[in-house]
């Protein structure tokens, strides 16, 4: 079933498919470290046990139901300072994959991926080795739901809710695997300016007024995002305030 990707350039050359691991980003990071995986790699597995999202939150997964993945990536052009740009076109990449599908689905900051109204449908987790020069090597964390019908916590969807049938999990890898390697040209560029303006196009809430968390309970709304990757939402007092992960909450 698996095998290499045929429409890609360098991406998905070598699949590694497992039936079942704790996490793909700890078996790439291990496997990297053994120096038995290269750029362009792909850990693909039916069975996540303990997958890690955002927060040092786990990612649940239905066995055999659902995409995840991890790719490892060599983005040794960009500095620490562009990081974020990385975050943006993986989820741009994600986003992408659904736009036949679904409307609004979007981009809820840093990079989660959710129906406005059904929840989260994705994550990303990227992990970044940082040297001395620079950006080393990135593994790039994908789960997306599929085909499973049932959460054990609220406020989370699937492909499959949301339209109604199953899907081919192997075309939508290679489709979304496709879609970001077209978007890691563009960051190759360096066309720091579109790849913004396309994220600001489809994140959650940019120019909503909506409640917030930062310690306290606020109305503000997002008006975009500051070099180092920082949310700015505006409070009602006219305040632009810059928060990093973990330092403020959607409601």
């Amino acid at each position: 079933m698996y095998k290499i990707l045929a429409n890609t350039v360098f991406l998905g050359k070598d699949i590694i498919y497992l039936t079942e691991c704790h996490s793909t980003n700890d078996e790439a990071l291990e496997r990297l470290r053994r120096r038995e995986i290269t750029e362009g790699s792909i850990i693909f597995t039916d069975n996540q046990t303990r997958g890690r999202g955002q927060r040092g939150n786990v990612w649940l997964s239905q066995a055999g139901m659902n995409i995840t993945f991890s790719l490892l990536l060599k983005p040794n052009f960009l500095i620490p300072s562009e990081q974020f740009y990385l975050n943006m076109i993986i989820s741009l990449a994600v986003v992408e994959l659904f736009l036949e599908y679904p409307d609004d689905i979007k981009i809820k900051w840093p990079n989660d991926i959710l129906h406005r109204s059904d929840g989260k449908i994705g994550g990303i987790l990227i992990e970044n080795i940082i040297n001395q020069k620079g950006i080393e090597y990135s593994v790039i964390g994908i789960g997306l739901n599929i085909n499973q019908t049932v959460f054990e916590i609220p406020k989370v969807t699937s492909l499959r809710l949301l339209t109604g049938k199953d899907h081919e999990r192997w075309e939508l890898l290679q489709i979304l695997v496709a879609n970001i390697e077209r978007r890691y040209m563009t960051l190759k560029k360096k066309e720091f300016k579109k790849i913004k303006a396309d994220y600001l196009a489809h994140l959650y809430r940019f120019e909503e007024w909506a409640m917030f968390d930062d310690g306290e309970i606020f109305e503000g709304r997002i008006k975009g995002i500051d070099e180092n990757g920082k949310l700015n939402i505006q409070k009602r007092d006219g305040r632009d305030c810059f928060y990093g992960m973990k330092e403020v909450a959607f409601l």
